[in-house]
């Protein structure tokens, strides 16, 4: 198996905001040499030439410590609406910025691209009619992004299933549907980023709520996953530490033990830890990030000899 553990840079936001530091935190502390690059760290709205400066920054930095940028993926600032937003002006401006970033992607060498699929307001998804217009439209956004990707020489684009309808592919039939409305006439495949810890709490179903469950039903879709800790309870974003492992239900040897018996044999799993900005958490985010490293190596280094 070819599997591989590398971060999300989700936990440099606001943190590390110069590549000099967050490089030489994935680098040197922690010892990994693969990144999914977010939005939050270079957005999209700045001015072209600071766009161009930094890209150009970024990747020489990464190349002189070792690091590749495998993908990239929309983060916290940019959760919003943006394709499935209601006004028509709003959703145009989100496709240009989704665009801008695939640019940005393609400067970093980046293989693919990723984000939400869209999120809906209350309104339209509480409106069964508006509720399938807007699907219909993000459809046809992630289309035209897949033009722009394929121009821009990535090889795909993904989508995260989310934990609530209107967030959209909170079950798997949901992601499912969406997925299979994302195959005609993609320049690029749409693949699936997924999160160990989402899935919707309401479901009837309870493969819902199970990692295992979604890395069966997804075997050929998935490019990568998002790691953290979730409690056996209720969902979280909590780091790999005794704390969380004692009451945790993701289990580094079980998640790629499923992986292989589903036939997953490429993959890379992202750290993706969130610290709220208050004491005592903000003041353990590397010593944190370092134990979830060393809690998931063994796994890793012995898939590496199936």
């Amino acid at each position: 198996m070819d599997i591989s553990l590398g971060i999300n840079t989700s936990f440099a936001m606001n943190r590390f905001p110069c590549p000099e530091d967050w490089v030489s935190v994935v680098a040197n502390d922690l010892g990994l040499d693969t990144v999914q690059f977010t939005s939050d760290l270079l957005d999209p709205f700045l001015p072209a030439s600071l766009l161009q400066r930094d890209t150009a920054r970024i990747r020489e930095l990464c190349e002189e410590a070792g690091l590749r940028i495998e993908s990239t993926f929309t983060s916290v600032h940019s959760r919003v609406n943006h394709v499935l937003h209601p006004d028509i002006e709003m959703r145009r401006v989100w496709l240009d910025w989704l665009k801008r970033f695939i640019d940005i992607s393609s400067e970093l060498g980046a293989s693919g691209m990723g984000s939400h699929f869209g999120i809906m307001s209350v309104p339209d998804n509480t409106d069964p009619g508006m509720r399938a217009e807007r699907i219909e439209g993000g459809v046809a956004a992630w289309r035209e992004l897949s033009e722009h990707a394929a121009a821009r020489g990535l090889d795909y684009l993904m989508f995260q299933p989310m934990s609530i309808p209107r967030e959209i592919g909170e079950t798997i039939p949901a992601a499912r549907e969406i997925l299979e409305l994302c195959r005609d006439e993609f320049a690029v495949p749409m693949r699936l980023c997924l999160d160990v810890s989402n899935g919707d709490l309401k479901s009837d179903d309870p493969c819902d709520t199970d990692p295992h469950a979604w890395l069966k039903a997804f075997a050929d879709d998935i490019v990568c996953l998002h790691v953290k800790q979730s409690l056996r309870d209720k969902s979280g974003e909590y780091p790999f530490t005794w704390e969380f492992n004692t009451q945790g239900k993701v289990v580094p040897e079980e998640i790629i033990a499923t992986m292989q018996s589903a036939g997953i044999e490429q993959c890379t799993l992202f750290l993706e830890i969130k610290h709220g900005e208050r004491w005592p958490v903000e003041y353990r985010v590397v010593s944190d990030l370092k134990a979830s490293v060393k809690y998931w190596q063994p796994a890793i280094e012995a898939a590496a000899d199936r």
